[in-house]
C-alpha cells in the first residue's frame, strides 16, 4: 500500500491537477465511484486506479472490474488519496485515464457550440443537460475551459463519457460547415427582439452560447440565422449560461414532442 506523499506515482498524479500537466501528458483524472462506474460502463480505457482499503471493502464488485480493466491498480492510504484528488471530501477512489482525440463530432438534428466558455462547473452542467435532452454533439472553442478539467468531469455527473464532444481551433469554420449542411444557427444574445420560443426549433438546429461575461464573438453572431433572448424580469441582468442552455434545450424538446403527438 502506498503511504508516502513522495512516491513518484503520487507526484505524477498531482501534476494532473493543472491544465499544463494534463496537456503535456495527455492524461486526466477520474474522481469518485460514480464516474468510475460510468467509465467502466462505456469501456473507457484506464491506466492507473488508486483507492483506499476502506473503499475496496465497500465496492468489491467494482474493485474486481477495475482490476481487470486498468493497467495498474494500487491501494493507498487515506492521506495519500486526499492528496491525489481535487475534491474536499473524496469518496476513496481516483483514476488516471488517457485523453482521446476530440477533433470531430457529427451533428444531424441538434447541436451546441460553446464560444470561450470559462467556468468548468457551467460546462459540466451543460454536458449533463445536453445529454438529457438528446443533443447529438457539442463543439467547444479551443480557448474555452479545459474539456478534461476535473471539475468539468465531476459536474457532468458521469455523463461526460456519453456526449460526443470536439474541440475546435476555428469554431467559425465548424459552424459554417453545419450551416451549409442545413442546420439553422441560433445564437443567444441579451438584446435580441426575438424570444427563444418564437422560432421553429423543430428544424435541425445548432445553438451557440458564449462567454459568461463577453458573450458570443462577433464573427459567430454574423453567421446566426436567428439571435434570440431569454426575457428577464425584475431588473435581472442575466442568467447563468448553464441555465440558459437548459431553458432553450427543453424548449427544443417541447416543440419536437408537440410535433410528434
Amino acid at each position: 500500500m502506498l503511504t508516502s506523499l513522495k512516491n513518484p506515482l503520487v507526484k505524477e498524479i498531482r501534476k494532473l491537477h493543472q491544465s499544463k500537466g494534463r496537456k503535456e501528458r495527455q492524461l486526466f483524472l477520474l474522481e469518485g465511484t460514480h464516474i468510475l462506474e460510468e467509465a467502466c460502463h462505456k469501456s473507457y480505457p484506464l491506466l492507473t486506479v488508486c483507492c483506499t482499503p476502506e473503499w475496496q471493502e465497500r465496492h468489491q464488485f467494482l474493485w474486481e472490474l477495475l482490476s481487470q480493466k486498468a493497467q495498474r491498480i494500487e491501494l493507498v492510504s487515506e492521506r495519500v488519496l486526499k492528496s491525489l484528488t481535487t475534491t474536499v471530501n473524496p469518496d476513496g477512489i481516483i483514476a488516471i485515464a488517457p485523453q482521446k482525440s476530440k477533433n470531430s463530432v457529427k451533428i444531424a438534428s441538434l447541436g451546441i457550440a460553446l464560444d470561450k466558455l470559462q467556468d468548468p462547473g457551467n460546462f459540466g452542467t451543460i454536458i449533463r443537460t445536453a445529454t438529457a435532452t438528446d443533443v447529438d454533439g457539442l463543439w467547444l472553442s479551443a480557448d474555452s475551459v479545459d474539456l478534461y478539467h476535473p471539475k468539468v468531469v465531476r459536474a457532468s455527473a458521469g455523463v461526460w463519457f456519453k456526449l460526443p464532444m470536439a474541440i475546435s481551433e476555428n469554431l467559425k469554420a465548424e459552424v459554417l460547415k453545419l450551416q451549409n449542411q442545413g442546420l439553422q444557427i441560433v445564437a443567444t444574445v441579451p438584446n435580441s427582439t426575438i424570444n427563444y420560443w418564437q422560432i421553429d426549433l423543430r428544424k435541425p438546429t445548432l445553438i451557440i452560447l458564449g462567454n459568461e461575461g463577453s458573450g458570443i464573438s462577433q464573427d459567430l453572431l454574423e453567421l446566426a440565422d436567428y439571435s434570440v433572448k431569454i426575457p428577464l424580469g425584475n431588473e435581472v441582468e442575466s442568467l447563468n449560461v448553464a441555465v440558459c442552455t437548459a431553458v432553450i434545450l427543453y424548449e427544443v424538446q417541447r416543440q419536437r414532442q408537440s410535433q410528434s403527438n
